[in-house]
Parts: structure tokens; C-alpha cells; sequence
């Protein structure tokens, strides 16, 4: 009978502690859920090292804007070229003599000297004319017959004279048309691909790849987390795949206002000084940022946990009853 008693007060002992420990851990739990959250990440410190790809800052496919034979080539792949040189050179016999043609026609002087003779005779017949009226030899109508004349002179000047310059405007259209002939780089870079060889027919197809590689563009795909902490303008440590390179600074220059959904990622561009042209594009290479995490946009008891804005409350766990 006792060992029985005894049993029951056991299991009721017991069940008092669990319910009490209950009670502790509800009251607890708010606290513990309200506190301020700290943690070390690896991206806040700017020491975790991110996958990149180094790229030309610009690639361009030169074509030609007129259809024609390859005539001259003046550059091959792997050469640096700088803007405005000239790369290719298109058959063009018939516009460098219609150009010719314009220069000649633009040149002639021989109409407009004849006009401006003829100009000056009408002057003088003019002044005949009117001392003639004073001393009563002729009509007034000889005299308005001789100031007609002497204004239609003056407009066949005039004609002649905008006709001049009709056809130096020729010349200049003539010569744009020599010069659309010739594939001129749009920048300084370097040749990366010629597609075309001397005696081919240049229509849709382009001649050249270019590409500009001071600076480089370095692309890289940043976790969503660290959303915030990258600006553009910041600094970044740039470690290319290449043996015996070393460490370089890049500036970012783009942070995309979109996050992809799908890979709960954004991308960032960084431009990369090359000047001596060392280091070639397209390789791989590992990134870190240096720049601290950015101020929470909440108050004072905001926390940034991985990247995301954490607001701690600092009011009181509710009182037990």
C-alpha cells in the first residue's frame, strides 16, 4: 500500500516539473525570438571568393554598309589597331572616277567668267543709255530695255555661281562614296577573327572581329543575399585563373536592379584597367569585394543577418500568470 502511494506522488512530482519547465520555456520564448541576431558571414566580411569571368569591354562585328569585291586587306587576326584605321578596302574604280568627274565639273570657272562679262557689258550699255536719255537721243524705252538686261545678267551671275556650289556639294558626295569603301575600326583594339579573304564579295557577312580590351569587363553572378552591400563604385580584388598573375583591382560600374528568381541571384559588372594590354580577355577568375555591409534601413536595433534586415524588439516578455 505504501509502494503505492509512494508511486502516485512520484508521477505527481514529475508531472509538476513538466509543467512548470513548460511554463519557464513559453515565457522565454519571445525573449529569445525578439533579441538581437549576430552572426559572421563570409560575404559580410568580404572574404568569400565568387566565380568571374574576365571579357572585352566592347566586341564589334565590322561589316560594310555597300555591297562590293574585297580588294585590300591592311590588318590580320591578333593585331592592335587604333580608331578610325583603315582595315579593308573595297573595289571602288567607278566612285574614285565619278568623284574625278565632280572634282572637274566643281572646278570650271570658264560659264561663270562669261557671265560676269556679259554683266559687265550690260552696266555699260546702261550708262550709254542714260547719258543718251539726258542729251533727248533715244526713248526711255532703250533705257529700260538696257536695265533689263543688266538684271538679267546679274541673276545668270548668280545662277552660275549657286550651280558652283551645287557641284562642290557633289564632290563631297562622291568622295563619301569613295570612303564607304573603306572598313575603318571604331575603336582601339585588337583583331580578333577575319572572315573574309581578297577576291570575295562583301554583302550581309561581316569582315572583322573586334574587340576593345583596355579595360576589361569582369561579369560576375552575386548571391541575392548580398543584394545592398554592392555599389557601383566600389572596389573589388580580382584574382585571374592565369599562372603567375597577380591580384587586381576592378571598379564596379553596373549592379542590376533585378534579381533572377530562378537562381535567387543578380549580376554585377566591374571595369578592369588594362593598359599595357598583359592580360588577355575571356578568362576565368575569382572575385572578392571589400566594401562593408550596407546600414540597415530600419532603427538602431535592426541587425543585417546574410544579407537581409533583421528589426529586434526591445519590449518586455509578457508576465506569467
Amino acid at each position: 500500500m505504501k509502494k503505492n502511494v509512494l508511486n502516485c506522488v512520484g508521477w505527481a512530482l514529475a508531472g509538476l516539473s513538466a509543467s512548470f519547465a513548460a511554463v519557464v520555456a513559453e515565457a522565454a520564448g519571445p525573449v529569445a525570438a525578439t533579441a538581437p541576431l549576430t552572426t559572421t558571414s563570409a560575404a559580410g566580411s568580404g572574404q568569400a571568393m565568387l566565380g568571374c569571368l574576365i571579357e572585352p569591354d566592347k566586341v564589334a562585328d565590322l561589316g560594310s554598309q555597300v555591297i562590293g569585291v574585297l580588294d585590300g586587306l591592311r590588318a590580320e587576326r591578333g593585331d592592335y589597331v587604333r580608331k578610325g584605321q583603315v582595315l579593308a578596302q573595297l573595289r571602288s574604280d567607278l566612285e574614285r572616277a565619278t568623284a574625278d568627274v565632280a572634282r572637274t565639273r566643281a572646278a570650271t570657272e570658264a560659264d561663270l567668267r562669261s557671265a560676269e562679262a556679259s554683266r559687265d557689258l550690260a552696266q555699260q550699255k546702261m550708262r550709254r543709255a542714260e547719258d543718251l536719255v539726258v542729251r533727248n537721243f533715244i526713248a526711255h524705252q532703250a533705257l529700260d530695255q538696257a536695265r533689263a538686261d543688266l538684271q538679267v545678267a546679274e541673276q545668270k551671275v548668280l545662277q552660275i555661281r549657286e550651280q558652283l556650289r551645287v557641284w562642290g556639294r557633289e564632290v563631297s558626295v562622291a568622295e563619301a562614296q569613295v570612303g564607304l569603301r573603306s572598313i575603318r575600326s571604331p575603336f582601339d583594339g585588337v583583331v580578333v577573327e577575319r572572315y573574309l579573304s581578297l577576291g570575295e564579295r562583301v554583302e550581309e557577312k561581316p569582315l572583322f572581329r573586334i574587340a576593345r580590351i583596355d579595360p576589361l569587363r569582369v561579369e560576375v553572378i552575386v548571391p541575392a543575399a548580398r543584394y545592398g552591400t554592392i555599389r557601383a563604385g566600389d572596389l573589388a580584388t580580382v584574382r585571374p585563373d592565369l599562372p603567375g598573375a597577380v591580384p587586381l583591382d576592378a571598379t564596379v560600374s553596373v549592379v542590376d536592379r533585378v534579381v533572377d528568381a530562378a537562381s535567387n541571384t543578380f549580376r554585377v559588372r566591374l571595369s578592369l584597367p588594362n593598359p599595357d594590354h598583359r592580360l588577355p580577355a575571356g578568362l576565368r577568375c575569382r572575385i572578392s569585394f571589400d566594401d562593408a555591409p550596407a546600414r540597415p534601413a530600419g532603427g538602431k536595433n535592426a541587425r543585417l543577418i546574410d544579407g537581409l534586415r533583421m528589426e529586434a524588439s526591445l519590449n518586455p516578455p509578457p508576465k506569467m500568470r
